[in-house]
């Protein structure tokens, strides 16, 4: 009796825990927790993306050279000298047209096809795989077969145009032909993509709203095109516009094979731009900042769009 009385009162000498205290604790728990797993990833987008932008950065305030030692500090001069330059302002120029046409073609036709093999019942994944290769191919090597076929004596496109009694051009070497032929060559390139993502959206349609469309009197297909297929595919359209957008601004690789640029910087564009300076005439300082207003310029046109197609996109 006497130990159980002497065991109570050491018991009640201890303080007891306040109610806050385990919830701080497990706040706590989960805190180190959340940390320990986005650690990594946030170790990963401060090393690969904020660091190298930041030295960027710091370039372009600099005249840095490839093999200089030590940079001298020049301020805005770089973004000054970018802005008054008039092969930079006829890069952008083209890169802007060249997304014009490639953006709008590639989502139309992309949105085209996926519908024709939707509706068809017949190898649709042999059309599937047809039209997705070209996305799945390495570009460098398509490139070099559409200069065999733009070819201005010997290529097929200039033979098939002349046996059917078309104009033929150089395409490749012809100023005011030279760009459209290569947006023509990124909606080839993009198009299977954009039609692999307009399938995925067409699948995720519940049949019903089809059905429940036509016995509202929906019962032409463009009716139904209409009214349900087109609502139901906004978010997949937004998607598509702003990835196809993405690979359109930063075109590069056909650019470099196919036309360097030319004739006359009328092909010319703003990655090849950036590329030209830092690494062929190693201003390394003047391309980083034609790589800042790059940067800006790709998260700009990229908000602007997620803004507006996101007013317009119906979610359900």
């Amino acid at each position: 009796m006497t130990a159980a009385i002497e065991t109570r009162r050491d018991a009640q000498s201890f303080p007891k825990a306040r109610p806050g205290m385990a919830a701080r604790t497990a706040a706590l728990g989960e805190t180190l927790a959340a940390l320990w797993l986005a650690g990594p990833a946030a170790v990963a987008l401060l090393v690969l993306f904020l660091l190298p932008v930041l030295a960027v950065l710091y370039i372009a305030l600099t005249d840095w050279q490839f093999g200089a030692v030590n940079p001298h500090f020049v301020g805005l001069a770089n973004f000054r000298e970018v802005f008054a330059d008039p092969d930079f302002r006829a890069s952008a120029l083209n890169t802007f047209v060249y997304m014009l046409i490639v953006v709008p073609a590639t989502v139309g036709l992309g949105l085209l096809v996926a519908i024709l093999v939707e509706s068809g019942e017949n190898l649709r994944a042999f059309y599937r795989a047809v039209h997705f290769l070209p996305y799945m191919a390495m570009l460098a090597a398509m490139a070099i077969s559409w200069e065999g076929l733009l070819h201005p004596t010997i290529g097929l496109v200039n033979a098939v145009f002349s046996i059917f009694g078309l104009p033929t051009a150089n395409w490749l070497r012809d100023d005011s032909m030279v760009l459209a032929t290569l947006a023509v060559i990124g909606i080839w390139q993009n198009l299977g993509f954009a039609m692999v993502l307009f399938l995925a959206g067409l699948k995720a349609i519940p049949k019903d709203l089809y059905d429940a469309a036509s016995v509202d009197g929906a019962d032409l297909w463009f009716d139904r095109l209409r009214t349900v297929t087109m609502p139901m595919l906004g978010p997949t359209t937004m998607f598509v516009v702003i990835v196809v957008a993405l690979n359109a601004i930063r075109v590069f690789d056909t650019v470099e094979i196919l036309t360097q640029g030319g004739p006359g910087h009328s092909s010319d564009v703003l990655l090849y731009t950036l590329y030209r300076e830092s690494f062929e005439y190693l201003r390394t300082g003047y391309g980083a900042a034609v790589t800042i207003v790059f940067l800006v310029v790709v998260v700009t046109l990229t908000l602007i769009q997620a803004r507006v197609m996101d007013r317009r996109v119906h979610y359900a």
